[in-house]
């Protein structure tokens, strides 16, 4: 005879037993490692995301340990490797890293503060100089950020060559890959490129608008720039934001957590969420790995300019 207390010693073992199976990844995955390039200073990177990763912490039930990649490229071989098991990816690294065989799934993307989950590549001259478009740059030195940079690379490849400057190498007197986004910024701003390459969401949203919050750019003076210290001279098409990847590998139940953690961020700890992008993302978007098919095309692309120039 089936009685109450047996059907609920049921199902009291069938939850236990669920909860016992969700927990296993733990046991294989006792510390994870998540990985960010650095857009800016390295101690301005961890000031950013460390409340963020010891959120993860607590959310997951497992250490997470923030590491600062040097390049885009090391976390690309870094997921390659199994040694960085989440990533902050740029559209362009990510979608590098698939064309490599790098098993890494996309799960979520940032939302800007007015709904869009999109960005776009500028070339920024200081407002000081003559120059007011590309073609009046010929001849001068172009600041780039980093090979695998979407916005600080790829997209500015591109949309070099939509002006018929297939050959960015020979246009420019000088084209300086400077690291960072931060570090491209500081090169115009000290003369030392005369037009540089960013990420720009909204003048409130971007790497020019968080290092003039910081006071990181200054005249010649000494005195503190402003945002009118500084002129957009083109403007690419939209790019997708750059996602937020785990391990393919990973458990189901692991890759589940993550992105719920991701999601919930807003509510759980607002203060962390927001000291991601000084308050100007709404909270992560649900996404999958084929959102950045396009970005593929781009990087294939750009490495078929590449070829064509070494040839």
């Amino acid at each position: 005879m089936i009685t109450r207390r047996i059907v609920l010693a049921g199902a009291a073992a069938l939850a236990f037993a669920g909860s016992a199976s969700a927990d296993d990844w733990k046991a294989k995955y006792p510390e994870l490692t998540f990985a960010v390039v650095p857009a800016e200073n390295a101690s301005g990177v961890t000031e950013r995301w460390t409340p963020f990763v010891e959120y993860l912490s607590k959310q997951l039930g497992v250490k997470v340990t923030l590491r600062i990649a040097n390049d885009y490229a090391a976390v690309i071989e870094g997921q390659r490797a199994g040694n960085i098991h989440i990533a902050s990816y740029g559209s362009a690294s990510f979608a590098r890293a698939r064309l490599t065989g790098v098993k890494t799934d996309a799960f979520a993307n940032d939302i800007n503060a007015d709904g869009s989950t999109g960005y776009y590549s500028v070339f920024f001259v200081k407002a000081s100089s003559p120059y007011k478009s590309v073609d009046q740059l010929k001849g001068k030195n172009l600041g780039l950020v980093d090979p695998n940079s979407t916005s600080g690379n790829n997209v500015p490849r591109f949309e070099l060559d939509k002006m018929g400057i297939a050959d960015a190498d020979s246009y420019f007197s000088k084209v300086v890959f400077t690291g960072s986004h931060e570090n491209a910024m500081l090169a115009l701003a000290q003369g030392t490129v005369d037009v540089a390459a960013n990420q720009w969401t909204s003048d409130d949203d971007s790497t020019l608008a968080q290092m003039l919050t910081k006071g990181m750019l200054k005249n010649a003076d000494g005195s503190a720039m402003k945002k009118d210290d500084f002129r957009i001279i083109h403007k690419s098409a939209p790019i997708i934001n750059g996602p937020y990847a785990y391990n393919s590998d990973l458990p189901e139940d692991a890759k589940l957590a993550i992105a719920k953690a991701f999601f919930d961020a807003p509510t759980n700890d607002k203060a962390a969420f927001e000291r991601l992008s000084d308050g100007q993302k709404k909270g992560f978007h649900p996404a999958t790995t084929k959102d950045w098919d396009g970005t593929i095309e781009l990087i294939k692309f750009v490495d078929a300019l590449r070829k064509k120039k070494a040839s």
